[in-house]
């Protein structure tokens, strides 16, 4: 079975850098926005820029759900973590809020995290 794919905004320093942490802890394949192939882009949601996704061979995950399964996929502590949110009362809407709050102010994390490319 392959890795999932771990799709991003290559354009975003932040996002890079985000990407490149999951790398460090899971293993996943990178793909940038720039580099989905149209079978790949045809999974997607019809606005996929808007957000990370991550791609297995049988689900896709969207935005904070993307998150929290990419956290999941790094070893027992992201197990872990995700398991002890996945008590927070309504943490799904909590996760999709919180990750829609980092996102909208991508420009301004990448202030103090950024890099230029995952690698």
């Amino acid at each position: 079975m392959a890795p999932p794919r771990l799709v991003y905004d290559d354009d975003c320093g932040f996002c890079m850098y985000c990407v490149r942490w999951l790398l460090r802890f899971g293993e996943f394949e990178p793909v940038g926005f720039d580099e989905l192939t149209p079978d790949q882009v045809a999974r997607l949601p019809d606005e996929y820029e808007n957000c990370m996704h991550l791609l297995t061979d049988d689900a896709v995950y969207s935005c904070g759900e993307g998150a929290e399964q990419s956290f999941a996929r790094c070893g027992a502590i992201g197990r872990g973590l995700v398991g002890l949110a996945g008590l927070v009362p309504y943490w799904s809407r909590v996760r999709e809020r919180g990750y829609r709050f980092v996102a909208d102010r991508r420009g301004i994390w990448g202030r103090f995290r950024s890099c230029r490319s995952v690698e």
